[in-house]
Formats: structure tokens, C-alpha cells, sequence
């Protein structure tokens, strides 16, 4: 067999291809024996790096023999050009820093490109391949719309039908060519991106300086992201049949209306795929918490679920159920609600006082201090605001605020028509933010789950399922979401939870896991549900998605 082909063969020299490896050049990249390495380096030594074969790699290739960098001319110099007059004054870095630097940089970069922005470029294309999908059927719905209506007119109106199917037909064509136009423009920067990320692993498997040195990071080009394209679909709306104006009666259609939405990227949003329900949700583990009235649980990214119950102490346990610590509250009052932050630091509402506090290295700062309102629910963004639900001092109005930090951003209270968004009283209202950034309350008092944009314009509102098992009034207290974008909210009263989709639609229940008097809940990375019971003290942790 020959003897470098051998995968049982040790490392050959290089040059005579039989004796075996004593050492390595860093320079030529190449195998030496010990004679090789002599005769190797007759000529020029100085060029040459030889090193033990078990070292190999491990010398930097600098430039010519500059070993320095003038930070003034951005370029590289030798001991002597540093003494020159053309660098007198000048400050200089040796290219061993510069270039650890650089290859800091490029560690960094390569992890966003591949956490970050490439997954959320498919995101972004999945979202338009599957309008695109979904386009066919959304048209299909006009077109039999209007053939209804053209029967009803019989043979005079069908001339008028083909003329709007045709219509449609143009306005489908420009729809689908919109879309695609922005598809495929995204697509052309994954390819770029795809490049650059290939041309960046390649400097940062290299050990020559100059590409290294040389590398300019396109992170702020790429993570500035396309606008989203949302194009929605015509409406036809039927009239009275006027034969004399029969074109114009039969109905009108609305052209399209092309918006776009600005994308963003966030850390804490991670590539997702598609999650069925599993059948018959399953009880994972019981965890008891101690407290004799359980109100709230929160969980971050840790296998740490926070709980707070009618007492001062917030306890943190494992996803095992140990205790992991305790903290009492500043005040010494019963915590309204609490939540974490992307820093993992505990954030709680004391609503006697009208404060909400962090608790950071285990000490408590105060963020919020408001006047003629109390501070209730709170949740944490994924652009990490804070989300404050409260009520006035008179208990006849209530609101969400947004937070950056200490400072108020937002306020969400009234509707298009001045009309109250929630119901005005101190009734838990517990919040969530959904992964469209959605932010969903659950107002008990009104009896419904209200959902509105980020922008605070209402979207939705959910009163309930009809059942013949669940005769209780429906009364939602916890809420969360799961990475499918999915509602959850806590049935207390019906002892079940109501799972609905992003848009209000009812799914299902989850009653088969022994649940009583459920009231918080949380889901964490793995869309594990954590649901706490009120008078147990016990955080349930069930498994409902396949």
C-alpha cells in the first residue's frame, strides 16, 4: 500500500514522502523529517518557521516583517519604519492584538449570522412562500362569491361575470408578482449573505494576517432587514340587481393595498417549525411550592421558574422542583406579580405602594414609582419594555403602559371610538406579548382575553367556547404564548385552559390533567406549559404539543 494512504500509517514527511515527520514549516504549510528540515531551510532561513510537528499552525504569518501597526496610517511597519520621520508622533499596536481583535470579531459575527440573521431571513422567506401558497385559495373564496351572484342574475349578467373573474384574475397576477419580486429579493441577500459568511469562516480557519486584518464586518449592512410585505387580498362586495347599471350595481372590487412592516431582529427569537397539538395533553411533573395561595409564575430561558404567592417571599425553583432561592420583598407586602428580564433579573410590583422594583445581584432598586395608579400585571418584551397593566386609585380605569427602562413609552386604553379597552376596576388583568408582538391581556373583570397590535389598535376578543361541560362564566386570569404564536389562558373557574390560535380562533381545552382552580401560566423554550393552582400551591408542568 502506499505509505501516505494508509489511515493506519503515521504522518509523513512531506518532501521525501517515506521518513517520518519530526517537524513543520508554518510558513510553507508543509510536513518535514529531519534531514528534509536542514535542506529545507539552506536558502533564506529567515523566511522559514519551523516548528515541532505537534505545534504545527500555531505561528502567525505576518507581512513581509512588520510586526506592528501605525494606528495613525493604518498600516503596517517594521522596527525600523516606526523610527522613521514619516511615523514621528505616531502611535503603534502590535498586529498580535489587532489581529486577536479581528478574530473576535469574526467569532462573533459568524454566531449572529448563523443564530440570528440568516434564520431570521428564512423566517422572512417562509412567510412570503406561504402567502404565496395561500394566495390560489383566498381567491378562490371572490370567485365563487361571485358566481353565486352571477346565478342569481342568470344569462344577461354573464358577460358582467366574466369581466370581474377577469378583473380579478389581473389583480391575482400583479399580487402574486409583487410578492415574488420581494421574494426573490430576499433570497438574493440570503446568497450574499450565505458568501460572506462562507468568505468569513474561511479567515477564521486562516492564520494569515493580512485577510484577517483586512476584514471589514457587514453585520449593520445585513441586519438592517427588508421591510415585510403584507398585500392583502381584494374585497367583492354583492349589491341589488339594477339591470340598467348592471356593471357598476354588481358588486365592487377593492384593489390592492400593499403595506409594509418593519422587521427586527431580537435575540430572544429563536427559529421556530410548525407544532401540532398532541391529543391528549400530558402531566409532566407536579412541583409544590409551599404557598397557600399560588398567584403568580414566570419562567426565563434558565430552567428557573419564579412563583409569588399571598405572602412576601418570591421563591425560585428548578425545573425539578428544588427550591433555589428566596427573596422577600422590600416593603415586606405581597408582590402583585412579578416577571424576568432578558438580564435575568427579577422584576416585581408592589401595588400597596405603587412601585415596581428589580432585584439585581441581590439587591432592590426601584424602576417605577407612579402616582394615582397601581401597578399590577406585568410582563417583559422581547425587546425587553416592560409591560405594566394597572388601575387608577377611584378602581374605575385601567390601562397597559409600556417602559423602556424607567421611562414611559406607550400607553394602551381606549379604542378607534374613545370606548374603554378594559374593564375599569382592580380585577386581575394579567398580560403577555405575543411572538407577533401582540400584547394580550386577560381581563377577568370583562370576561374576555383582549388582544391588540403593538401599535395598541384592537384586534381581537375572545368571550369563551360554548360548551356543555363548562357551565361556569368564563373568567380569564393567566395568559401566555407558545412558539406557534398560539393563546393560552387559564379557565379558573371551569378548573381547564383554553388554547386559541393567533388570530381568537378556539382550538381546544386542556381538563384532562387533574387541574384545579388553575391561575398563572408560563411556557418555556421547549413550549412546556407551567400551569400554578390557586389553592394548592402547585405548578403543574404539562407536555400539549407534539
Amino acid at each position: 500500500m502506499y505509505p501516505r494512504s494508509s489511515a493506519q500509517d503515521v504522518h509523513r514527511c512531506d518532501v521525501c514522502e517515506t521518513a517520518i515527520v519530526h517537524s513543520y514549516c508554518d510558513y510553507c504549510n508543509i510536513n518535514l523529517c529531519i534531514p528534509c528540515t536542514g535542506e529545507h531551510i539552506s536558502d533564506e532561513y529567515d523566511i522559514y518557521k519551523i516548528v515541532p510537528f505537534q505545534e504545527r499552525r500555531s505561528t502567525l504569518i505576518y507581512p513581509k516583517s512588520c510586526e506592528f501597526q501605525c494606528k495613525d496610517c493604518n498600516t503596517f511597519v517594521c522596527s525600523s519604519c516606526m523610527a522613521s520621520d514619516q511615523h514621528t508622533g505616531h502611535k503603534f499596536i502590535e498586529v498580535t492584538e489587532v489581529y486577536k481583535t479581528k478574530k473576535d470579531t469574526i467569532e462573533k459575527d459568524t454566531k449572529e449570522y448563523e443564530n440570528l440573521i440568516s434564520p431570521k431571513y428564512e423566517e422572512i422567506v417562509l412567510d412570503l412562500e406561504n402567502q404565496l401558497a395561500n394566495l390560489d385559495g383566498g381567491y378562490e373564496k371572490h370567485t365563487t362569491t361571485m358566481s353565486k351572484q352571477g346565478e342569481r342574475w342568470h344569462r344577461e349578467i354573464d358577460i358582467v361575470v366574466y369581466k370581474m373573474k377577469t378583473e380579478v384574475s389581473q389583480i391575482k397576477v400583479k399580487h402574486k408578482r409583487i410578492l415574488q419580486k420581494h421574494l426573490d429579493e430576499i433570497k438574493h441577500i440570503q446568497s450574499l449573505i450565505k458568501q460572506t459568511l462562507l468568505a468569513i469562516k474561511e479567515i477564521k480557519n486562516s492564520t494569515e494576517v493580512s485577510p484577517t486584518i483586512e476584514y471589514n464586518s457587514k453585520i449593520r449592512e445585513f441586519s438592517k432587514l427588508p421591510p415585510k410585505v403584507k398585500v392583502t387580498l381584494p374585497i367583492f362586495i354583492p349589491k341589488p340587481i339594477y339591470c340598467e347599471k348592471m356593471y357598476s350595481l354588481f358588486g365592487q372590487i377593492i384593489p390592492l393595498s400593499t403595506s409594509t412592516e418593519e422587521n427586527v431582529l431580537s435575540q430572544n427569537q429563536p427559529k421556530t417549525s410548525v407544532r401540532e397539538l398532541l391529543d391528549e395533553p400530558e402531566l409532566v411533573a407536579t412541583i409544590p411550592t409551599g404557598y397557600k395561595e399560588l398567584r403568580s409564575v414566570t419562567y426565563k430561558n434558565d430552567d428557573r421558574i419564579w412563583t409569588s404567592g399571598c405572602s412576601n417571599e418570591i421563591k425560585c425553583f428548578n425545573a425539578h422542583g428544588s427550591l433555589q432561592q428566596t427573596i422577600v420583598t422590600k416593603s415586606e407586602e405581597v408582590p402583585f406579580d412579578i416577571a424576568v428580564d432578558v438580564g435575568r433579573d427579577l422584576l416585581y410590583s408592589d401595588g400597596i405602594i405603587g412601585t415596581v422594583n428589580k432585584v439585581k445581584n441581590g439587591q432592590t432598586e426601584e424602576l417605577i414609582e407612579l402616582q394615582g395608579w397601581m401597578p399590577c400585571q406585568l410582563c417583559v418584551t422581547s425587546n425587553n419594555d416592560l409591560l405594566v397593566a394597572m388601575y387608577n386609585d377611584d378602581k374605575t380605569e385601567s390601562k397597559v403602559v409600556r417602559y423602556s427602562g424607567s421611562t414611559e413609552k406607550q400607553t394602551i386604553q381606549f379604542d378607534d371610538e374613545g370606548k374603554p379597552l378594559y374593564s375599569g376596576n382592580s380585577k386581575i388583568k394579567y398580560i403577555t406579548e405575543n411572538r407577533n408582538h401582540d400584547i394580550c391581556v386577560a381581563d377577568c373583570g370583562a370576561g374576555a382575553v383582549v388582544v391588540v397590535n403593538q401599535d395598541g389598535k384592537l384586534r381581537w376578543r375572545y368571550t369563551g367556547h360554548p360548551s356543555v361541560t363548562k357551565k361556569r362564566p368564563f373568567e380569564p386570569l393567566g395568559i401566555t404564548t407558545d412558539s406557534q404564536s398560539r393563546v393560552l389562558t387559564a379557565d379558573c373557574n371551569n378548573h381547564c385552559i383554553h388554547i386559541l390560535d393567533q388570530n381568537g380562533q378556539f382550538l381546544r381545552y386542556i381538563d384532562n390533567c387533574n387541574l384545579e382552580y388553575p391561575w398563572g401560566l408560563c411556557v418555556d423554550n421547549n413550549d412546556n406549559l407551567f400551569v400554578f393552582e390557586y389553592k394548592k400551591g402547585y405548578v403543574r408542568k404539562i407536555k400539549y404539543m407534539k
